[in-house]
């Protein structure tokens, strides 16, 4: 398939880019790392080669207040523009054009010197926030306006100014942050007076031939937010004061309503970019859930915005644009919206990465180098380690034969595609499967190996990457039919009765409850998921939320674990608020601190608080963690084979694709 329209030009009078792609921000955490310029210059030329045709850096704060923590980048002297400079210049030496993001984070700033409109504390930061007086303002605006022209001085193409997601510049333009009682709060006018004033400012300091994005918050998805008549107004209003483009914003971070996470639909925000296109005249950027050059080339063609945006995908596959352009679209490494690797690293201060491509931030240190000689090497499991592993070892030169049990590879992928809301990963299976055949993998599937006929084939190293086998329990009574393990459920669909306790509550234990409760509709039917949700197609209310849709609970489920803490603690930072929200609405119940006593023709037996419970069960689930395939390294081991062993066969506490992969690449790249 072609794509013509992501691929035809984009005149911006002054400048023209060369695609209507653009790598939307990712705060990558090497912002703030010990020689983290020349790694972030390095993660940027990569993109700019891969053909992306406007690059927006992550967040950077114009003053400090505006910081992500006390330690986050910012852009306010002379001395830090050398250093971004180093950035500039790998891009433009790769014919890219990047613009800097300012970003303040107002009151989401994680430190105690965190500002906004008005004194009220954001419910995801700890600090309350000092309301700015208006010496403030008029400095912060100096302050935007200052970065902005050091930002040209270090050679960037541009700026894009952050007005959304609940940021400082949105706080002031939303009722729900803004109780001012002065001429920066009240009236719409007034409101958005702090966010015109910054752009007036900042295209007289840089002039005309100077790019300026504003993302502008399309949909709050917060109540008192703003309404689509404040929306196209100040849409209208930033053209008129020197935007060069406008960007879609959706959903302040405290938003309960999620926005790019796996269960998210693909493009479910578009609706609301086409309709503030066709108010402005000036290119209008559509972003959130696009993850496909078939999707962007679906939006630009039917005239829904002007340039797509994409974020994560660039974390996914560097050349991504580039193998569209070549036709060769089915070899992308697609971005699943997993968030484990990059937001959830982030908001853990940890240095963001990517689940499919650990390569992703490491540019510069994960290298796979051509072999001087290569070696023949078998590997055992071609599940997420065995498949990484295979692909990147085969990529420096290695001749590899993987081996599995199983018809098809994938492994534990092949669970997680089933379930509601992770339908992505059916996309993962398919770039390994065409990655393996470009490169010349020996695939043999169908095929148990033993430890004899492994030695017998004169590797050089045996990899094993077996996985993981389900434990069971010890408890009487969990000899009956009733006790299935997850694998019975999620693989073999053995039938599962209308009352059913789950135990274990890990990541597994809430794919098995989602399974058994949500409907593929949720994640597949946009008009349904919208619903569901409470997204306001109409926009009647601010913020654009309604009731959300109530769907009858098709199953009693109890959600148990043996732990004190939160249930679902362990989920991802990103993401478990949303698995929560799910089974809470679909009336599972969720349980900490459950001793586990017997199965009886009563039902199951447990201990909580205290007190004894017997729960009328039909089934129940074992979800209960997993052991280590072990068994045939051993084996090898004592018949002196050299060995190495990865994924969940070296560490099953909980299954961990992300940990398994990079494992596998980075075995790969020492032998």
């Amino acid at each position: 398939m072609s794509f013509p329209h992501i691929f035809e030009p984009l005149d911006l009078g002054f400048t023209t880019l060369k695609n209507r792609v653009l790598m939307g921000s990712m705060h990558m955490g090497l912002e703030e790392e010990k020689n983290g310029f020349d790694k972030l210059a390095a993660f940027y030329q990569a993109r700019a080669k891969g053909g992306v045709g406007l690059i927006v850096t992550g967040g950077i704060a114009p003053n400090f207040a505006g910081r992500v923590e006390p330690k986050g980048s910012q852009l306010s002297f002379f001395w830090h523009v050398n250093k971004h400079k180093k950035i500039t210049n790998a891009v433009h030496q790769e014919g890219g054009k990047i613009c800097l993001q300012i970003l303040h984070t107002g009151r989401y700033a994680y430190h105690p010197f965190n500002v906004s409109a008005s004194a009220i504390k954001s419910p995801i930061s700890p600090f309350k926030p000092k309301a700015l007086s208006e010496r403030g303002i008029k400095k912060t605006i100096n302050d935007f306006v200052n970065c902005a022209y050091l930002a040209q001085k270090a050679g960037y193409d541009g700026v894009e100014i952050m007005g959304s997601e609940g940021y400082l510049i949105n706080q002031f333009i939303a009722p729900k942050t803004n109780k001012r009682t002065d001429d920066w709060g009240g009236s719409f006018e007034n409101r958005t007076r702090l966010a015109l004033d910054i752009v007036r400012q900042t295209r007289e300091k840089v002039g005309p031939d100077f790019i300026i994005i504003f993302r502008l918050s399309m949909l709050d998805l917060v109540d008192e937010g703003s309404t689509f008549d404040e929306v196209v107004k100040l849409a209208k209003l930033l053209e008129t004061a020197g935007v060069t483009i406008l960007n879609t914003g959706i959903g302040w971070h405290e938003a309960r309503i999620p926005t790019i996470v796996t269960s998210v639909p693909r493009k479910a925000f578009t609706w609301i970019t086409e309709r503030i296109k066709q108010q402005v005249s000036i290119p209008v950027i559509t972003t959130n859930r696009i993850n496909t050059p078939e999707v962007a080339e679906q939006i630009l063609s039917s005239g829904q915005a002007d340039m797509v945006s994409m974020a994560r995908p660039f974390l996914a596959d560097a050349d991504f644009v580039n193998k569209a352009k070549e036709n060769n679209s089915d070899q992308i490494n697609t971005c699943i919206a997993c968030n484990q690797g990059c937001l959830d690293h982030v908001f853990q201060r940890q240095r963001a990465t990517c689940l499919v491509n650990p390569v992703a931030g490491y540019e510069t240190e994960l290298l796979f180098k051509t072999v001087v000689e290569p070696k023949k090497l078998a590997v055992v499991g071609a599940g997420p380690a065995g498949m990484a592993f295979a692909c990147y070892a085969a990529e420096r030169g290695h001749e590899i034969h993987l081996f599995d049990a199983e018809q098809s590879i994938g492994g534990q992928f092949n669970i997680a595609k089933t379930i509601p809301g992770k339908e992505e990963f059916y996309e993962t299976i398919r770039y390994f499967e065409n990655r393996l055949k470009q490169l010349g993998v020996h695939l043999h599937l169908g095929q148990t190996k033993d430890a004899e006929s492994l030695v017998a084939g004169d590797f050089d190293k045996i990899v094993i990457a077996t996985g993981i086998t389900p434990r069971k329990l010890p408890i009487p009574g969990f000899d009956s039919d009733k006790v299935l393990g997850y694998l019975d459920v999620l693989k073999h669909h053995k039938p599962v009765g209308k009352n059913v306790a789950i135990i274990g509550a890990g990541g597994i234990g809430f794919d098995v409850a989602c399974a058994l409760t949500q409907p593929k509709s949720h994640t597949l039917d946009l008009e349904h998921w919208l619903a569901y949700w409470g997204v306001d197609t109409d926009y009647s209310e601010r913020g654009a939320i309604k009731k959300q849709k109530e769907d009858q609970p098709t199953r009693k489920i109890y959600l148990m674990q043996r732990k004190n803490t939160k249930v679902g603690a362990g989920l991802g930072k990103t993401s478990g608020w949303v698995h929560r929200m799910e089974l809470k609405r679909s009336g599972v119940d969720m349980m900490a601190g459950v001793e586990y006593k017997a199965l009886t023709e009563e039902g199951l037996e447990i201990i909580i608080d205290g007190e004894t419970r017997i729960l009328d069960v039909d089934n129940v689930i074992v979800c209960a963690g997993q052991l280590s395939n072990t068994t045939l390294a051993d084996e090898l081991k004592a018949l002196g084979a050299d060995v190495e062993i990865i994924g969940g066969a070296s560490y099953a506490s909980e299954l961990d694709a992300k940990r398994a992969i990079r494992q596998g690449a980075e075995l790969a790249s020492t032998i």
